[in-house]
């Protein structure tokens, strides 16, 4: 069973992750399309870090970054092992359920083109493109997303 949980980025298992991740986007991307937050930076008060696990096996990453008026997904990172076991929809409710709780009825994120698998993930769960926004610019490779989030009735 996949349980999805607050983290700590700066510690192992988690760190392990992001450092995992980190690696991969700096051998995908140039170093100007990587737009990764540090594990300190995830560990900041405006930022919610959660884990997915199955059992003691910790199979992904994701977290929360408050902006002004939205919320940031960031550091979303599932590890080959577990991907299509549904680890990255349970990380996606967390986010969404967590954004709800902290009042925002917006999520945005920037994957990138070559990240087939995630631009699907986020499209089946109700993202849909957009053009840049806050401090990004438009690199030929970001893609960028969001979502509204509908306030319960």
């Amino acid at each position: 069973m996949i349980t999805v949980e607050p983290g700590n980025p700066l510690i192992p298992p988690a760190s392990d992750l992001l450092d995992a991740s980190q690696a991969l986007m700096r051998r995908l991307f140039n170093p100007e399309e990587n737009h990764f937050l540090s594990h300190a930076a995830l560990a900041k008060p405006d930022v919610r870090f959660f884990t997915a696990r199955d059992g003691t096996e910790t199979l992904g990453t994701a977290a929360l970054k408050l902006c002004d008026g939205y919320g940031e997904v960031k550091s979303f990172f599932v590890t080959e092992a577990a991907r299509g076991r549904g680890v990255g929809a349970a990380l996606l409710r967390q986010i969404e359920d967590t954004a709800r709780a902290e009042g925002l009825t917006l999520l945005r994120l920037e994957t990138a083109d070559k990240l087939d698998a995630a631009c699907r993930l986020y499209e089946r769960h109700g993202f849909t493109r957009r053009g840049p926004f806050g401090d990004y610019e438009d690199n030929n490779t970001s893609v960028f997303m969001e979502k509204s989030l509908p306030t319960p009735a």
